[in-house]
């Protein structure tokens, strides 16, 4: 079966759930050397985007976990795409995958093979919150939620640099932070809507997005 292309607009912004995961894993992978044959983790895939662009691209195998998303609902998005081989669709929490017990070391690298390669993309921070949200972002952000899970870049190498299994590569702001948000603000949905004015609160002062790229020891 050949299935469509990932070139429809409308039908990424109908299954974006954030800043787009579709600029975020071009920047992401732009400089890895991913072959077809290859298997890959999408940790986090939500509604498979980043699966079926990893699938398309680079002709890899994906194991798509997510989850707050159904795994039929996934299987059947890669079907219309004619990835259903390709892509695998498993509907799990991160933390209670079938494998041993810091997270990086108990949870993710014992998925990965000698020279393998660890990518994230996620959102973070210019620079510490230090336990107090800016003024500026309190009527939109809460400590008591996943928003104190930021970081800058700085946090997030320091803490994989403590890690035996792995060799941080890189760690960077990414340069499609705006590009990213304004696919997202152009959707479709209220969660899209409420966050026009978080980032019109931000104003390119606090938030940013990060890529982290490490390879397995």
């Amino acid at each position: 079966m050949i299935g469509r292309d990932l070139d429809d607009i409308d039908f990424i912004r109908a299954n974006l759930m954030g800043p787009s995961s579709i600029i975020m894993i071009e920047e992401l992978t732009r400089n890895l050397h991913l072959q077809k044959g290859m298997r890959m983790l999408d940790l986090g895939c939500r509604t498979g985007l980043t699966s079926i662009y990893l699938a398309q691209k680079f002709g890899v195998t994906v194991f798509a976990v997510d989850l707050w998303i159904n795994g039929t609902e996934n299987y059947r998005r890669f079907r219309e795409f004619g990835l259903e081989n390709q892509i695998i669709s498993i509907h799990a929490d991160a933390c209670s995958l079938p494998f041993a017990e810091q997270y990086l070391d108990c949870h993710l690298t014992p998925l990965v093979k000698k020279g393998g390669i660890l990518a994230v993309a996620m959102p973070g921070v210019k620079t510490e919150f230090n336990g107090a949200i800016p003024v500026d972002l309190q009527p939109f952000l809460s400590l008591s939620e996943d928003d104190i899970h930021w970081h800058t870049c700085d946090w997030w190498r320091e803490l994989w640099q403590q890690s035996p299994n792995v060799c941080v590569e890189s760690v960077r702001e990414m340069n499609g932070f705006s590009k990213a948000w304004d696919e997202w603000l152009q959707c479709d949905n209220d969660y899209a809507r409420d966050n026009i004015a978080l980032l019109d609160a931000d104003n390119g002062k606090y938030m940013n997005l990060i890529s982290l790229i490490a390879t397995k020891k």
